[in-house]
C-alpha cells in the first residue's frame, strides 16, 4: 500500500496526546483511560448548539413533573356536520358533467311525461292544437347553452308527440310544460278579430292582384258602383274588366242590392279589376256569411295556389329563346 499523509484530524489527536503526556505522568490517571485532555470535553459541551424548537431551560422551571402532567384527549367527532358540508359537493343534476346539462334535464323530463301519459288517446297531427315552438337560436338563448341542431330536432319530435294528446284529456302538467317552449307572442294564440259591419252599415275589405291593391266599402243600396270617384264605365272601358269587377255580386244575384265604393291603385287595368273582385267578395261575406259556398264555387273567394302563370319574355325565369315545333 502506498504511504498516505495523515489527515488533519489525526494530526490534531497526535499533537494533543503529546501535549498531555507530561500531565498523565504526574497524575494518578492511567494513560489508557483518557488519552485526550478533559478541557477539550468541557469546551465541546459548552459549544453545543441548540435548536429553535427546543425549550429554554428557564421556561422549564415552572413546568410540573412529567408524571403529574395531564394529557387532554382528542375532541369527539361530530358526524352531523358532514351531512350539511360534505367533503365533496355532489351536483344536484345527474347531467351536470355533460355538454348540455339544462337541455338534457329538460329532455329527460319530457320523456318522463311521455312515458307516463303514453296510454292517453291522441288526435291526428292536423287536429292537434297549433303551437309556435321556439326556434333554434331562441332556444339557445333561452337555455344559455349551444344546443346542436340534431338534439333540438329530437326535442321537437317529443313536444309534437305530447301535443297530439287529446286536448280534452291532456293533463295540466303536460300543458304547462308545452307552454314553456312557446315563442313569445304566439301567432296562433291571438286570433284576428272577425270583421263586422260598422255603425254606418258598411263592410270594409281589401283585395290584391299582382301589383294592384283595392279597398272596397260595401253597403246596402240600389246597385251603384264607384271606383276612385268615377263610374264603373269610365274606369274600365272594356266590358271584360267591368264584368270581372261585378262578378261576385252577379253570381249570387245581389247586383241591385248593394252599393260599392272602391279605391284601387297600382298595376294595370286588368289587375285592378281582379283586385276589386276579391275585395267585393270579402265584403259581401261580412254581410252574408252563408254565401261562402256559392262564392267559392264561383272562384272569387280563393285563388288556386297550384296555378302557375306563364312567364313573359324578358322577365325572371322566362324562356330565353322561342320554342320550335316538331313536324
Amino acid at each position: 500500500m502506498a504511504w498516505q499523509r495523515p489527515s488533519c484530524i489525526v494530526q490534531a489527536m497526535q499533537s494533543a496526546r503529546r501535549s498531555a503526556q507530561p500531565l498523565l505522568q504526574s497524575s494518578s490517571v492511567s494513560p489508557s483511560l483518557s488519552p485526550i485532555p478533559t478541557y477539550l470535553f468541557a469546551r465541546q459541551r459548552t459549544s453545543t448548539r441548540s435548536y429553535a424548537t427546543e425549550a429554554k431551560p428557564e421556561a422549564k422551571k415552572h413546568e410540573p413533573p412529567k408524571a403529574q402532567q395531564a394529557f387532554a384527549a382528542a375532541q369527539e367527532i361530530d358526524f352531523s356536520v358532514f351531512s350539511n358540508r360534505p367533503a365533496r359537493i355532489v351536483p344536484a343534476s345527474p347531467a351536470y358533467f355533460s355538454g348540455n346539462p339544462k337541455f338534457t334535464d329538460g329532455l329527460l323530463e319530457m320523456e318522463r311525461l311521455l312515458a307516463k301519459y303514453e296510454s292517453l288517446p291522441t288526435v291526428v297531427p292536423s287536429e292537434a292544437p297549433q303551437m309556435a315552438w321556439l326556434k333554434l337560436p331562441q332556444f339557445r338563448e333561452f337555455l344559455g347553452e349551444h344546443v346542436p341542431a340534431r338534439k333540438f330536432k329530437v326535442l321537437l319530435s317529443t313536444l309534437q308527440r305530447l301535443n297530439q294528446i287529446d286536448p280534452a284529456l291532456a293533463p295540466q302538467e303536460v300543458r304547462t310544460k308545452l307552454n314553456s317552449f312557446l315563442r313569445p307572442g304566439n301567432p296562433y294564440a291571438d286570433k284576428p278579430v272577425p270583421p263586422v259591419v260598422d255603425e254606418l252599415g258598411r263592410a270594409r275589405a281589401k283585395g290584391k292582384r299582382k301589383t294592384s291593391s283595392a279597398v272596397v266599402y260595401l253597403v246596402e243600396g240600389e246597385g251603384e258602383f264607384m271606383v276612385n270617384g268615377k263610374s264603373l264605365l269610365e274606369t274600365f272601358p272594356r266590358i271584360h274588366d267591368r264584368e270581372s269587377a261585378t262578378w261576385p255580386l252577379r253570381c249570387v244575384q245581389r247586383l241591385d242590392k248593394y252599393n260599392v265604393w272602391a279605391t284601387v291603385k297600382g298595376g294595370g287595368v286588368t289587375g285592378q279589376a281582379e283586385a276589386i273582385t276579391l275585395a267585393v267578395a270579402r265584403a259581401l261575406l261580412i254581410h252574408e256569411p252563408a254565401l261562402k259556398p256559392l262564392l267559392r264555387k264561383a272562384g272569387v273567394v280563393t285563388v288556386d295556389a297550384r296555378q302557375v302563370e306563364r312567364k313573359k319574355p324578358g322577365h325572371r325565369k322566362a324562356r330565353k329563346s322561342p320554342q320550335w315545333v316538331k313536324r
